[in-house]
């Protein structure tokens, strides 16, 4: 008789989620995906009134999330934040600030308040749930949202670039660290996904016939694109996946 082998589980009951920049777009997303799956949900962002408002509405549909007021660009309180509302078995950061212009006419106001948020409180966020759980000796998937933008170059996008690049590269670093601990990290690179905020630049001709010309699928993301591929990442599907980047692109970076 043949033994069929065990389908993996996506099943996240019983597991602690901290999705940071959960109170719109990509963020949001994920976290009522992870819920959905059975993971107790804390939602964080600088804007609490919103986070309220979204909280409630997952709790209608029976989803079990609470709200975290968070500035990752404050380090000392970010840190503070997390050690006192954790351990998270899993991490979503999906905080990001985007200030484009021609590289030439980059300010250093602009390069340090992208940095300050993509970069350093990417950084510091990741390493602080990661000592939660170290110290902690429990497992986790720390999930980065990163950006196509992390692979390739775009116009009037050096620093954004630059800061998803780095993102990459941390993520890298820090899955072959916490990788003895059971830790795993990773990122999501999503194209442009079609949100309240990227609305203005798909409705400019000129920049939606770029984008379009770029992606293969030949249609805009949709938050339900990251919605599968953190579902994914955050369950013991992924359970041998770290150190990677899950490219949600529709093919553009394939080019």
């Amino acid at each position: 008789m043949t033994i069929l082998p065990a389908s993996p589980s996506f099943d996240l009951t019983g597991k602690r989620a901290l999705v940071v920049g959960a109170s719109s777009g990509i963020g949001l997303g994920c976290a009522v995906a992870l819920a959905r799956q059975g993971a107790e949900v804390t939602l964080a962002a600088r804007r609490l009134a919103a986070l309220s408002d979204i909280a409630a509405e997952m709790a209608r549909e029976g989803l079990d999330a609470h709200v975290l007021e968070l500035d990752v660009s404050d380090q000392p309180a970010t840190a503070a934040a997390v050690a006192s509302n954790g351990p998270f078995d899993i991490l979503v950061n999906s905080a990001g600030l985007a200030r484009h212009s021609p590289a030439v006419d980059t300010t250093p106001e602009d390069f340090d308040a992208v940095m300050a948020v993509n970069l350093r409180g990417a950084y510091f966020l990741t390493q602080a749930v990661a000592k939660g759980l170290v110290a902690a000796g429990r497992p986790g998937s720390l999930i980065n949202i990163s950006s196509q933008m992390g692979h390739v170059g775009g116009p009037d996008r050096a620093v954004y670039c630059a800061s998803k690049f780095a993102v990459e590269g941390f993520s890298k670093a820090m899955a072959l660290e916490f990788g003895a601990s059971g830790i795993r990290v990773n990122t999501i690179c999503p194209t442009f996904i079609l949100t309240d905020l990227t609305r203005p630049t798909f409705a400019d001709p000129q920049k939606r016939d770029w984008i379009m010309d770029k992606i293969k699928l030949d249609r805009p993301g949709e938050v339900a694109d990251i919605m599968g591929a953190v579902s994914y990442l955050a369950s013991d599907a992924a359970s041998m996946v770290t150190g990677t980047a899950l490219m949600v692109d529709g093919g553009w970076t394939a080019d």
